[in-house]
C-alpha cells in the first residue's frame, strides 16, 4: 500500500498550521510506513513520552499472528501513532469544508487527535486474547474492557506526570474512546455529536480506527487491500450533526466491512493462529496464581507493567510453579501446536439459537470402545465474524447523501446497488482442536457425530484428512 500524504518528505501545506493551530517546524516529525510524514503536536508528544505510552512498543497488534504471518511484527504503537493522524485528517477536512458551519475549533481538534492517539494506551497483551479469553477462566463474570482500563489510564498518565491539559478536553477524549462501547455515555446534548464518531464509532461503524488498522494489518502479512479510505475522508459530510457519504461510495464503505471479515477469518482466526492462542490462554492460566497475572488488571500504575514480555518471563523461569505454563511455552517454540481437527459454520438457520459448543459437548458425542476423552483432552472455539453489527447489515445505520448540494440524507437499501451483495451478515465457526496428536482420530469422530446429532448432518466442508488422523509418534 502506497504511503499516504506528503510521501515526498516536504512539510504539509500552510493550511495545516492555520487548521491545527501548530507550526509543523515545531512538531515531532515520524515517518509511518503506512501514511507517511506524520506530525506530532507538542501537547499529544507529552503522552507519547511517558512509560505508559511507550509500553505499547511491547504489545504486538496482532498478537502471535506473527507465527504465522511473519510479517505481523507490528505494535499497538505505531497503530496509535496512525489514528492519532487519520483522526486529526478526519478533522482538519471537516473544519476546512464546514468548519464555520458545525463550528470546528482547535479545542476540538486537540481532542480528536489525543482520542485518536489514546484509544488503545489501557490495551492488554496479546490482541483481544487476554480480555476475551483468559480473564473470563480466572476472573468470574468478567466484565473487564480495554476501552475503560484506557480512560483510566489516561487520568493516570496526566496526574502522574502533571500535563497541563484541560480538564474538558480529558473529559471529551474519554467519552471519544468508550463512544462504541458498552460503557458509551449519553450523547453530548451541546451538539457537536459527530466529533464522537470519528475515533470509535459506535453509531455505524465507520471510525479511523478501522481505517488503521485494516490498511497496516493487511500490509504486514502480505495481503492486499482494495478498500481506500483516504476517498472516504475526503468525500465525508455532516449533516444533522452525523457524518454522512456520498451515495456513489456505498460499494467503498461496503468493501471496508469485507475486508474487516476477510482478515478475521483468514488471518486473526486462521486455524494456526487459534491454536497458539489457545495454548498461551492455557499457559497463562496455568501462571496466574503464582504471577499473579490478573490481579492488577484496575490499577494503572501496576497495570502498565504487563505486556507481551509476560510470556519470555514465565518461558525463562526456573520455579517450579510455572513447569506446566513453561512446557506448553515450549511447545509453541517447537511448533509442537494443539492439533486442528475439524471446523464447520453453523447453518444459517441455526444462528439465531445457536448455544456455544463445549468441549463437553463433543466428549458427551463419542461412540462406545476406542479411546476415552476427557474435557482437558480437547479445545472449541466459537469463532463468531460478523460485519459489525452481527447478524445485521451495518449499512442499514448509514447515512449518505446525493451531493454537495442536498441537505437530505438518507439510506440505501441493499437491493437498490447490487443482488450480488451477501444477504447474511453473520458468520458462527466452531474449530476443535486436539491438545494431543494421538487423540485426533477420536476427537474428529466425536465431533462429527456431535454435528450428525445436533444438525442431521455433517456441516463440516470436508474430512479431518487421513494424515492427521494416523498418529505416528515415530514420524
Amino acid at each position: 500500500m502506497g504511503a499516504y500524504s506528503h510521501i515526498d518528505g516536504s512539510l504539509p501545506p500552510p493550511s495545516y498550521a492555520v487548521v491545527s493551530g501548530q507550526d509543523p517546524r515545531f512538531c515531532k516529525h515520524v515517518h509511518d510506513n503506512v501514511h507517511g510524514n506524520i506530525y506530532i503536536d507538542p501537547l499529544s508528544l507529552k503522552f507519547i513520552d511517558t512509560e505508559q505510552f511507550q509500553r505499547l512498543r511491547e504489545l504486538k497488534q496482532l498478537g502471535f499472528t506473527n507465527m504465522v504471518y511473519p510479517g505481523a511484527v507490528h505494535s499497538r504503537f505505531e497503530h496509535s501513532l496512525g489514528v492519532y493522524w487519520l483522526a486529526g485528517q478526519c478533522v482538519e477536512k471537516l473544519h476546512t469544508y464546514q468548519g464555520v458551519e458545525l463550528d470546528i475549533d482547535r479545542f476540538d481538534i486537540q481532542t480528536v487527535k489525543l482520542a485518536g492517539l489514546l484509544h488503545d494506551v489501557g490495551h492488554g497483551p496479546f490482541s483481544h486474547l487476554f480480555e476475551r479469553e483468559f480473564l473470563p477462566l480466572v476472573i468470574n463474570g468478567s466484565d473487564w474492557s480495554h476501552e475503560q482500563m484506557s480512560v483510566n489510564m489516561v487520568d493516570y498518565i496526566v496526574d502522574e506526570h502533571r500535563i497541563d491539559v484541560d480538564s474538558q478536553m480529558i473529559k471529551r477524549v474519554k467519552d471519544m474512546i468508550l463512544a462504541s462501547s458498552e460503557s458509551a455515555p449519553p450523547r453530548s446534548s451541546s451538539g457537536k455529536s459527530f466529533l464522537y464518531d470519528i475515533v470509535a464509532n459506535g453509531r455505524n461503524g465507520i471510525d479511523v480506527d478501522k481505517f488503521d488498522y485494516i490498511a497496516r494489518d493487511c500490509r504486514a502479512c502480505g495481503l492486499g487491500c482494495n478498500f481506500e479510505f483516504q476517498r472516504l475522508l475526503e468525500t465525508m459530510w455532516v449533516l444533522d450533526d452525523e457524518i454522512c457519504y456520498r451515495a456513489k461510495d456505498y460499494l467503498t464503505i461496503h468493501k471496508m466491512f469485507a475486508t474487516r471479515a476477510d482478515l478475521y477469518r483468514t488471518v486473526y482466526t486462521h486455524p494456526k493462529v487459534k491454536a497458539i492462542e489457545l495454548m498461551i490462554v492455557d499457559a497463562l492460566v496455568q501462571a496466574n496464581s503464582y504471577l499473579e497475572i490478573s490481579s492488577n488488571i484496575h490499577d494503572p500504575s501496576q497495570y502498565w507493567k504487563l505486556d507481551d514480555t509476560i510470556v519470555k518471563t514465565i518461558e525463562t523461569s526456573a520455579s517450579q510453579e510455572l513447569k506446566e505454563a513453561r512446557e506448553l511455552i515450549l511447545r509453541i517454540r517447537r511448533r509442537n501446536l494443539y492439533q486442528f481437527c475439524n471446523e464447520y459454520p453453523v447453518p444459517k438457520d441455526m444462528l439465531d439459537n445457536f448455544k456455544k459448543v463445549t468441549a463437553q459437548d463433543i466428549v458427551c458425542s463419542q461412540k462406545s470402545g476406542g479411546v476415552t476423552l476427557k474435557e482437558e483432552d480437547l479445545a472449541v472455539c466459537n469463532v463468531k465474524i460478523d460485519l459489525t453489527r452481527g447478524k445485521h447489515n451495518p449499512l442499514e445505520s448509514i447515512h449518505f447523501f446525493k451531493d454537495y448540494e442536498s441537505n437530505e440524507k438518507f439510506t440505501i437499501p441493499d437491493e437498490r446497488v447490487s443482488h450480488l451483495l451477501p444477504t447474511s451478515y453473520q458468520d458462527m465457526i466452531v474449530k476443535v482442536y486436539a491438545k494431543k496428536p494421538e487423540l485426533v482420530q477420536a476427537i474428529s469422530e466425536a465431533f462429527e457425530n456431535f454435528q450428525l446429532k445436533t444438525y442431521g448432518i455433517k456441516a463440516q466442508a470436508h474430512a479431518t484428512p487421513q494424515k492427521k488422523r494416523r498418529y505416528n509418534p515415530i514420524l
